[in-house]
């Protein structure tokens, strides 16, 4: 009997986790169990964090050490930096983020045994996730600042975690609701199960290898447009419809040349995205606060003709991405946004996977030539 082939392993299980789920029953996306708008409505990244890491929301002491933890780690280091600068000016930020990680771990890797203690324990293993939760921001930041000419912003102590990655990219203190909203968004970004960029960091772990490579691979399938790259790519949409009053015209030729629409549909959720309400009340927020009516009602008219001639609704890109528009971010900057946050679900990922190890290797089903023997002539 042939193999039954499932392409891209829609519909394959291949293990468990206690990490997170969509809950077909509410269509709710729940991180250990808690659904993530009410995480979002009421904690700090930095608490989201620890419970994807150790399986439960921190108490305030242990919200405290983390914090204390995390803003020991935030500060660009010269080496790393370094890495960064000898890096064109026009290198895809992603690329610019996945050489930081790499430096990172190369550095902290580095000494006799290295290879053969890649993997880590399960203490050595927080302690790395802890700091590149920590690094990332200030790699984000002066990657966008980099692009612009503009000086490294060193990160403050007195401000949170989303608070101080928006000081370091933007250099001012950032307003209360932007603040609200960016830290909304870091919640909604950070875990999604098996996805394709989760998948790859847990396929990479199984090898025995190391965190940080594994985090590098994981960086290296999000950037693909169909996985972390549609928050770009929505943006890229709306600047090209212009106004609300071109979203017929401009979707009829979209639609005729059969493109792909990004930041609508979902593998997961087929009656829409869970976190798109959530998201959709921050960007409301945003667009009062910086008197962006104009915005609002073409995200608005998008998405209802969208809706209406393809019954397929938006994903959490779809808000993100004029979300991080309104606050500040160029475009190329929202998919290492993403990094900065998905990396505290990979890293949880990669400890699951390190903690219950086995090799993971599929098979194939050949459909090549039949054995054949190499002709005279070819020599």
């Amino acid at each position: 009997m042939d193999a039954e082939i499932k392409k891209g392993l829609a519909g394959v299980v291949v293990d468990t986790t206690a990490i997170s789920k969509v809950n077909p029953e509410t269509n709710s996306l729940l991180y250990r169990g808690y659904p993530v708008q009410q995480l979002a409505d009421t904690q700090p990244f930095e608490a989201v964090a620890h419970l994807l890491w150790h399986g439960e929301l921190p108490s305030a002491e242990q919200l405290a050490e983390l914090r204390a933890t995390e803003r020991v780690h935030r500060a660009l280091t010269p080496e790393v930096r370094a890495a960064i600068d000898l890096l064109p000016l026009d290198a895809h930020p992603m690329d610019v983020v996945r050489t930081a990680v790499s430096a990172i771990g190369a550095i902290d890797l580095a000494g006799p045994g290295s290879v053969l203690d890649a993997s880590g324990s399960a203490e050595q293993n927080l302690e790395r996730s802890v700091r590149l939760f920590a690094a990332l921001p200030a790699i984000v930041a002066y990657g966008q600042r980099r692009r612009r000419g503009e000086a490294v912003v060193e990160p403050r102590d007195d401000l949170d975690y989303s608070a101080n990655f928006l000081w370091m990219t933007f250099g001012n203190d950032p307003e209360p609701v932007v603040v609200d909203a960016f830290n909304r968004s870091m919640i909604l970004y950070a875990e999604h199960s098996f996805n394709a960029s989760t998948f790859t960091a847990r396929v990479i772990t199984s090898t025995l290898s190391d965190l940080y490579s594994a985090v590098v691979g994981a960086i290296g399938a999000l950037k693909g447009p169909l996985h972390g790259g549609a928050n770009e790519a929505v943006m890229h949409i709306l600047d090209e419809i212009g106004s609300a009053d071109q979203v017929v015209p401009w979707l009829d030729t979209a639609l005729a040349e059969k493109r792909k629409i990004m930041g609508f549909g979902h593998r997961v959720y087929k009656h829409g995205d869970s976190r798109v309400p959530t998201m959709r009340a921050a960007l409301d927020q945003l667009v009062e606060h910086f008197e962006r009516p104009d915005l609002a009602e073409l995200y608005a008219t998008l998405e209802s003709e969208f809706v209406a001639r393809k019954g397929i609704y938006p994903n959490l890109d779809y808000p993100s991405g004029p979300a991080y528009h309104l606050i500040g971010f160029d475009t190329l900057t929202f998919t290492p946004l993403f990094i900065a946050s998905r990396v505290t679900g990979w890293t949880a990922h990669i400890m699951e996977q390190a903690a219950s190890n086995a090799l993971i290797r599929p098979l194939s089903a050949y459909d090549g030539p039949a054995e054949r023997n190499v002709p005279d002539w070819t020599a």
